[in-house]
């Protein structure tokens, strides 16, 4: 290692221990969380046919950013917290606690599995997707941080160690290998596998080829943030830089949809061109999606005060997703009986209620966790 990467790697340790645990990333993760639930509340009550127009274009239109943004922080906060620790004597432990949250969370993607099918399904269809036969709609986003969780770890010491222009390619040669392997291989016949790896017309599934560019970019961008977070002007710059890249995302988006944005909104917002990914659709989701990790840089802590609830529910996105896919297929569908009853204002307020009352939990839940352990 010669004196300049070691001046590099001393200083990107030394902003790493400074900075501690960014606000603004856990404010862009809970508004990924928020904008998931938003979605699943509504959509899990009534049909995309009982929406009112309002409510396909803008509401449920931007939504469809929220599954972008999540994959963005998640490559985001592993570039911030893990991969600066790659070479440090005890990497092999943090490894293995990031295994053990992947299995954590294929448990409970799982279990949600289970309570997402549970009244609309047989039992057969149910033990097909727990053995992945199937796959679940609403929980799949858990099945993809799950396995990511699964191989990522390994990955993170090869990334930090690889030269620079080969990690600022590797977003859009991953890419291109899912594209090829999406059109020109057949999986050997098992179309699940390829709903795993680069997605399936029949499935919706987040492939981990499909989608594992948009981690990739999430560990550049964390890269460029850990040294830069707690000097304003600095952030400031790459809040603007996102930005920029966001708008000019839109704009082509907006000149490839001409005339006919509005159809092709409301097709976006019914899910068209989400599974496998498609232009027009990741145009939308992906210049969104960097609009808002860019205002949530930029507005830094006082940003995610302001918007604390939405911090909260960052801080633990595991536990959002327990909580909020609980309260729509136990609370909402089965006890009250809501699923296609109510209106879609009622179905959108319950929804909004349902954001707070996510937030109001997880801060209830660290409260106690927290007097728990100190009464031991």
């Amino acid at each position: 290692m010669n004196a300049t990467t070691a001046s590099a790697v001393s200083a990107e340790r030394t902003a790493a221990t400074a900075v501690g645990r960014m606000d603004a990333v856990d404010l862009a993760r809970g508004i990924a969380v928020a904008l998931m639930i938003l979605s699943h509340g509504v959509n899990g009550l009534l049909p995309f046919d009982d929406f009112t127009d309002w409510g396909l274009v803008p509401v449920h239109a931007v939504t469809k950013v929220a599954s972008t943004l999540f994959f963005i922080v998640f490559g985001v906060a592993l570039g911030i917290a893990f991969v600066p620790k790659t070479n440090r004597p005890d990497w092999a432990q943090r490894r293995n606690r990031l295994l053990l949250r992947g299995l954590l969370i294929l448990f409970w993607y799982k279990a949600l599995t289970v309570i997402e099918m549970y009244g609309q399904h047989s039992r057969g269809e149910i033990a097909d997707t727990l053995l992945y036969r199937d796959f679940p709609s609403y929980v799949e986003v858990l099945g993809f941080y799950a396995v990511a969780l699964l191989w990522l770890p390994w990955l993170l010491p090869l990334w930090a160690r690889t030269p620079a222009w080969l990690r600022w390619s590797s977003p859009l040669l991953l890419a291109g290998l899912s594209w090829w392997l999406l059109r020109h291989f057949d999986f050997w016949g098992v179309p699940q596998l390829q709903a795993l790896l680069v997605e399936h017309p029949d499935y919706y599934t987040w492939g981990q080829l499909a989608r594992g560019p948009l981690v990739l970019l999430g560990l550049l961008i964390g890269g460029l943030l850990l040294p830069r977070y707690r000097d304003a002007g600095q952030r400031i710059a790459l809040a603007g830089a996102l930005a920029a890249i966001g708008a000019v995302l839109l704009v082509l988006f907006q000149q490839l949809a001409g005339a006919g944005r509005e159809e092709v909104l409301q097709s976006i917002a019914r899910n068209a061109g989400k599974h496998p990914p498609e232009l027009m659709f990741m145009l939308f989701s992906m210049g969104g999606a960097l609009l808002l990790l860019a205002l949530s840089l930029a507005g830094g802590q006082a940003l995610a005060r302001l918007l604390r609830p939405l911090t909260i529910i960052g801080t633990n996105a595991l536990m959002a997703f327990i909580f909020h896919i609980t309260v729509i297929f136990v609370l909402f569908r089965d006890a009250l009986g809501y699923l296609h009853a109510v209106s879609y204002p009622y179905a959108l307020a319950l929804t909004l209620l349902l954001i707070a009352a996510t937030s109001l939990w997880i801060w209830l839940w660290e409260r106690m966790w927290a007097m728990w352990r100190r009464k031991r």
